[in-house]
């Protein structure tokens, strides 16, 4: 039965070295899910210095959906999946799967979209946990902060929290991390 740890935290906390100690404190099979999709310098600088950080001995799998058939190939049961993170795949499912203006989307398009990402969130959480794998998921902890002056800001904090929510409750242990300290949530 598979095993889930949560770690989550501000921008900047840790979040991602807590998660990647996490693992290296395994003697499992290291499997990288990178859910950020490169769009500037900026970004693949931020890619760069996570791949040197973590080493070549992982799998690395580039995606955002359909998770379960991406590790298809992963069946050895002393595999640990670090997914890194929830944020960007919540992101990339709600602007690069839809074309829409935010401004003046309905209600019941905002659901929709939510449903799908529900849906992929949960369809993966049931992989793991029938699975012999063990899954550390990063995610920003994103409701602490102001609400966004924007639509498709806020529309994002409240999908990325319910999302957070939901792998939080999954969780066999969940972390926050806070200017590079962590605090055992469960």
């Amino acid at each position: 039965m598979g095993r889930i740890v949560y770690v989550t935290g501000g921008a900047r906390s840790g979040k991602s070295s807590y998660a990647e100690e996490i693992v290296f404190n395994t003697e499992k099979k290291r499997v990288y899910i990178a859910t950020s999709i490169i769009f500037d310098a900026e970004t693949q600088s931020r890619v760069d210095k996570h791949k040197v950080q973590r080493g070549e001995e992982w799998t690395t799998i580039e995606s955002y959906k359909n998770l379960p058939e991406k590790l298809q190939d992963i069946s050895d049961s002393e595999s640990v999946i670090l997914l890194d993170c929830l944020t960007n795949m919540v992101s990339n499912m709600m602007i690069m799967e839809e074309n829409i203006d935010w401004d003046t989307v309905t209600q019941d398009k905002v659901q929709e979209i939510e449903n799908v990402i529900k849906k992929e969130v949960e369809n993966f959480i049931q992989f793991i946990k029938r699975s012999n794998h063990e899954l550390v998921v990063v995610s920003n902890e994103i409701g602490m902060g102001i609400v966004p002056p924007y639509a498709l800001g806020r529309y994002f904090r409240d999908i990325c929290g319910r999302m957070n929510q939901l792998v939080a409750k999954e969780a066999d242990e969940a972390y926050l991390l806070v200017s590079g300290i962590s605090v055992k949530l469960k």
